[in-house]
């Protein structure tokens, strides 16, 4: 024998019934079926029982609904010429509830006796029409209401269960049953008087379990909506799996912590005589499900699951008056006890400074009234403080029955946390080590879910969300190498790197499950008004682990935005120079932001494109090197003119060259200036630990003053033709010099300069070709024979290519 119970959405309208049935007639055992209301009856009664006794009479709407519900599925489930008796059968009952309903709403009052009556009519109509439906269909079902076998204590407090009574007439009632099939209701009671009780939260899994227990049958299945108990509620971890596999101890601590499939008060009773519980799918039945048992099967990890509680807050009652007096957690737990306020964590300092509860929020008030009144005293005589109530929480927690056995649990918990700016508020951890539980912003739940479900189930696959803003030459070209590489970072860095927002400066498209890089254009086409604002607040909002703001913009505005980003764990990664090169203390600001919240803040691209410059400078000084000079071409766009310039062409026409491919700012005055030149230079020497102001590099500009003044591109490049004369003396100076024309910058003894330079015929700039870079660096280390980095300093592909480089490089971390 076998005892199967079906939950609320397993039973949810006629389709849902039917399926039941088609599961109940595939099992060939003999079987006790337990059901639950119809999903959501006993909610919309309990909401219109507190209706009537606030004098609302639109309780009696909800009443219709209910009936209209149920007259509905019986009509579609029973065949017409047999439904006039159970639909009379389903009206008797609806007419009982709504004369429960007006007694209630005359005297404006709901004891909790009447309550508990109330609320057990979804399940009495339930199981009535189930059973009806199931006779139509030819199958032999009994019909028994549970009330009359299952007892509660006089007290009727809720799972309060009369044991030794209601096993006795379980057995005396199925010792004499013949049916195969016996469909009872699940949640429904009564108490020793004979008045109708409920089992209370999860009644209906605790009905079937006692049934079982009684019986001492094959096993307990337990159906419902999801596929087994999951690593992690799936609505907020994607990847959570089922665990196929599962012991009673670790199936009652996830319960415990919010698990919502099976209910604590059911695993206690099949404990104890190690009845196997089968956790299934109603709508998915060829799925594996879960078994629970004394002994798992399965060589599992440490951790074997992570659950989570919302709506909780944590009180927290200190002072210097209660170190090393005894009494004070039993009379703070006496009490709640008193009031019937459950705990549901408690934690205590080894200096007995305070204690710290976890609660339900809407209990939180009124625990607090009824503690600050019993330790009224304490608090007066400030022995104690008043007590603290922060809100607005959850409880997250791990739990595996090995994790007493593994080293590092913990410290791997709370360093992935850590790294996610996610802020521990409480830790408790028992001494059996089955979980290990920690109190958190409730606006971080998701986050943490997925951080640790990552850390703990998902073979070290770290996820990176990016939110990137600017698809022009470099965004368009990182977005395909993040298209092509893919499915390479996943196999061999272990990262799957989604992109969650897109923007450009007319429209921006976000999707928290990630944007079809395939398919992204469309994807920002059909998006909304780009808006800055508007794209941090939605980042924000998603509040999603390991996530990156990428900048490919030259736009001042948004280069003032990574100061929010990264004050909300955001890591930033930018080729916009204009931050790193803003005045000093805003570049100090948002390293300091970096390091407080754990968010790189990386800009490799702003000095030379795709070349490591940054990193080989940083790895140097934290090696304990120390920087003397450094000589640079730093401008791939001015290495390029003037290695295309020459005789035969004229000046404007290199530098139109060099916009057509992309080597130039959208204003080329920015790099012909040498004012791009001079921010990179101070990049570098600020990344030496200098700090200098933009102001402070000497810039010996070739452009004569007009060409600067000019408004816009065209007028530009025309007053390059008026001074065509000018940049032809540069020419063949140079070339009478047998020398190259190169613009170059210089960090000398902690003063910097940038200008433009005859190279004479045997330095290392003189061969520099195209747009390449180089930078040479002179060090305790590298005093004759400079330490270079020479390569391509200009250009899309290359720039994206440093920008993937810098997202690996957090993701690596």
């Amino acid at each position: 024998m076998i005892v199967a119970k079906f939950g609320g959405t397993s039973v949810a309208d006629h389709t849902s019934i039917e399926q039941v049935l088609n599961i109940i007639q595939s099992n060939k055992t003999k079987q006790v079926i337990v059901v639950s209301a119809f999903g959501g009856i006993t909610n919309a009664i309990h909401e219109a029982a507190h209706m009537a006794a606030n004098g609302n009479s639109d309780y009696q709407k909800i009443i219709d609904q209910i009936e209209k519900r149920h007259i509905s599925t019986t009509k579609a489930l029973i065949p017409v010429q047999s439904q006039s008796s159970v639909l009379s059968q389903v009206k008797q009952q609806i007419n009982a509830l709504s004369t429960l309903h007006e007694g209630v709403y005359l005297l404006r009052e709901l004891s909790p006796k009447t309550l508990d009556h109330m609320l057990g009519f979804g399940e009495l109509l339930s199981y009535f029409i189930i059973a009806k439906a199931a006779q139509s269909r030819g199958m032999d079902v009994a019909q028994k209401n549970a009330r009359d076998f299952i007892f509660t204590s006089s007290n009727a407090q809720p799972n309060n269960v009369d044991y030794d009574k209601t096993y006795s007439a379980i057995i005396s009632y199925f010792s004499n049953s013949k049916q195969n099939i016996t469909l009872v209701p699940g949640f429904v009671a009564q108490d020793a008087d004979g008045i109708p009780t409920t089992l209370g939260r999860g009644g209906s899994d605790l009905t079937a379990a006692l049934i079982a227990c009684a019986l001492k049958v094959e096993r307990l299945e337990i159906w419902s909506d999801v596929s087994g108990i999951f690593t992690a509620h799936p609505k907020f971890v994607k990847q959570a799996r089922t665990i196929h596999n599962i012991s009673y101890q670790e199936a009652m601590e996830l319960s415990h912590f919010g698990a919502k499939v099976i209910y604590p008060p059911t695993l206690q009773p099949v404990t104890e005589l190690k009845i196997p519980v089968l956790v299934k799918n109603t709508f998915k039945p060829e799925e594996e499900g879960t078994w629970i048992a004394a002994q798992t099967k399965e060589n599992g990890g440490a951790v074997r699951g992570i659950s989570h509680i919302d709506n909780i807050a944590l009180l927290t009652l200190e002072g210097s008056g209660m170190i090393g007096i005894p009494g004070y957690s039993k009379k703070l737990l006496s009490v709640l006890a008193q009031h019937q306020i459950n705990v549901i964590m408690i934690t205590q300092a080894s200096s007995e400074h305070s204690i710290c509860l976890g609660i339900d929020k809407s209990s939180a008030d009124f625990a607090k009234e009824k503690i600050e009144e019993a330790f009224e005293y304490e608090i007066e005589s400030n022995k104690i403080n008043p007590i603290l109530v922060e809100d607005n929480l959850a409880i997250i927690a791990l739990v595996g029955e090995k994790m007493k056995s593994h080293q590092g649990i913990s410290g791997k918990m709370f360093s992935a946390l850590g790294k996610n700016n996610v802020n521990v508020k409480a830790i408790a951890q028992g001494a059996s080590e089955k979980n290990i539980t920690a109190v958190i912003d409730d606006v971080h739940t998701k986050k943490a879910l997925n951080t640790l479900h990552e850390a703990f189930f998902e073979e070290q696959i770290k996820q990176i969300n990016l939110f990137i803003t600017g698809v022009g030459n470099v965004g368009s070209k990182l977005l395909e190498q993040l298209y092509k590489q893919k499915k390479y970072l996943r196999d061999n860095l272990k990262l799957n790197v989604r992109v969650v927002g897109l923007s450009n400066s007319r429209t921006m498209a976000t999707n928290a499950s990630g944007i079809n890089l395939k398919d992204w254009k469309n994807a920002l086409e059909k998006g909304v008004k780009a808006d800055s604002d508007a794209f941090y607040e939605i980042a924000k909002e998603f509040n999603l682990r390991n996530s990156i703001f990428v900048d490919n913009t030259a736009n001042e505005h948004i280069a003032h935005t990574y100061a929010r980003y990264l004050e909300n764990n955001i890591s930033v990664v930018t080729c916009n120079k204009i931050a790193a090169a803003d005045e000093l203390s805003h570049y100090q600001k948002l390293k300091h932001l970096a390091r407080k919240y754990n968010a790189p803040y990386l800009f490799e691209t702003n000095v030379g494109a795709g070349l490591p410059v940054i990193d080989t400078l940083n790895n140097l000084i934290a090696s304990g090197d120390n920087i003397h000079t450094i000589q640079a071409v730093l401008s791939g766009s001015l290495n390029f003119v003037f290695n295309e310039f020459n005789d035969q062409t004229t000046f404007r026409k290199v530098v139109e060259l060099a916009m057509d491919a992309g080597y130039t700012e959208p204003d080329p005055k920015i790099d012909l200036s040498g004012v791009d030149v001079a921010r990179k230079i101070l990049i570098l020497a600020r990344e030496s630990g200098l700090s200098l102001e933009l102001n402070d590099i000497e810039n010996r500009s070739f452009l004569p003053q007009s060409c600067l003044n000019t408004p816009d591109n065209e007028a530009f490049l025309t007053s390059l033709d008026a001074h065509s004369d000018h940049f032809e003396s540069l020419y063949e100076s140079a070339k009478k010099n047998n020398a190259r024309l190169k613009y170059v910058a210089e960090l000398v003894d902690g003063k910097a300069k940038v200008g433009l330079k005859e190279i004479p015929e045997g330095h290392d700039f003189y061969n520099l070709e195209g747009s390449d870079n180089i930078v040479l660096f002179y060090t305790d280390r590298y005093k004759d024979q400079p330490l270079i980095v020479k390569g391509a300093g200009a250009g899309a592909e290359v720039t994206a290519s440093g920008i993937f480089a810098d997202i690996i490089r957090i993701g690596k971390q």
